[in-house]
């Protein structure tokens, strides 16, 4: 009986190569995930040596140049970022604690608040992680800690309106989902 090794030959290169095609496609895969995460995280949640500032170009022609760029961020994970006339505080784990720099970040808002005439909205965000009665009571402390930084300022009560917390669903990072945003009620 004779054996046909071309055949076999054939067919072994033919496997190899395909075992070698599947191995270069979920290294691919792999990869790609990878790099796609770190640049998605990289977008959401600013670095300790580069402070977030938006690009006043950017801001809308009904928002002062004061409130359309700045930003103060402290290293121990609370920050604050104003962007196109919103105030962002951003807060550390587990924390209601203002970072430094948000009697600055307000003093914008709240007078220009005054002068329309207008009030102000606080709406405190957090997570799908964990407990969500407790991110739910969390994002409430820390709403009512920028509210109470707003009254500071002069501002009556009634000109500030508390709104329920607000889960972040999107694809963004935590540190994007624990913030309090500040906007004038048009």
């Amino acid at each position: 009986m004779a054996f046909n090794t071309s055949d076999d030959d054939s067919q072994q290169r033919f496997a190899l190569g395909l075992i070698f095609a599947l191995v270069l496609l979920v290294v691919g895969t792999v990869v790609g995930a990878v790099v796609y995460r770190s640049v998605a995280g990289a977008k959401g949640a600013p670095t300790a040596a580069a402070p977030a500032v938006v690009d006043s170009a950017v801001a809308s022609q009904s928002t002062p140049p004061a409130l359309a760029a700045g930003a103060v961020q402290q290293g121990d994970g609370a920050y604050i970022r104003v962007e196109e006339g919103v105030v962002k505080f951003y807060f550390a784990t587990g924390s209601a604690e203002l970072a430094a720099g948000a009697d600055e970040a307000l003093a914008d808002v709240v007078r220009i608040a005054a002068q329309r005439g207008k009030k102000l909205a606080v709406s405190g965000y957090h997570d799908a992680t964990g407990n969500a009665a407790v991110n739910a009571e969390l994002a409430k402390r820390r709403a009512q800690a920028v509210q109470q930084a707003i009254i500071a300022q002069g501002v009556v009560a009634g000109n500030v309106e508390l709104r329920k917390p607000e889960v972040t669903q999107a694809d963004g990072s935590n540190d994007e989902a624990r913030r309090v945003e500040v906007v004038i009620i048009e």
